[in-house]
């Protein structure tokens, strides 16, 4: 089954469609993952960019990051209404993620959450590092989270409180 039968993001079509960076990028620092997939009429992430590190092809293709360029800096993350914009970082001893979040209660700096994978299962739990709320520009909060094992930097795509 693809993802348009599931409603789940395979790993392995974003690893063989290049929606995600490559090894040496990642030690270099945070970076922006995109996993908007579908040829949808969109495109804040590659007007907010300053690093020109977002390109698509016309307003209704597939926005793909230049990892090159890419700095992690959130301005992407900030502004994607389909929440397909996650901020990754394995460049520290606890590797990082940040997710765009909607719901309340907002969790707390230094709390424990319970991480989750593109198809809502639990990945285990994780310590919250800094939270963003809302505002003009971000419609949604910023939550970013870090834990032990690398491998969960592609898997995290949300939180649960509580």
């Amino acid at each position: 089954m693809n993802h348009f039968e599931t409603g789940i993001i395979d790993i392995t079509y974003l690893r063989e469609n290049d929606f995600l960076p490559p090894e040496e990028r990642e030690k270099k620092g945070p970076v922006a993952v995109i996993e908007c997939i579908q040829e949808i009429p969109c495109n804040p992430c590659v007007s907010a960019c300053k690093f020109d590190a977002i390109i698509m092809d016309g307003i209704n293709g597939i926005p793909h990051v230049d990892f090159a360029k890419c700095t992690g800096c959130m301005s992407c993350l900030k502004v994607c209404p389909g929440l397909a914009i996650f901020i990754q970082d394995k460049s520290k001893a606890k590797p990082s993620v940040t997710v765009p979040y909607e719901y309340l209660p907002l969790p707390v700096k230094g709390s424990t959450v319970t991480l989750l994978g593109r198809d809502g299962a639990s990945l285990g739990s994780a310590i919250v590092k800094f939270v963003l709320p809302a505002d003009t520009v971000s419609r949604s909060s910023l939550i970013s989270v870090e834990f032990d094992n690398p491998a969960l930097c592609e898997q995290v795509r949300n939180i649960k409180v509580g």
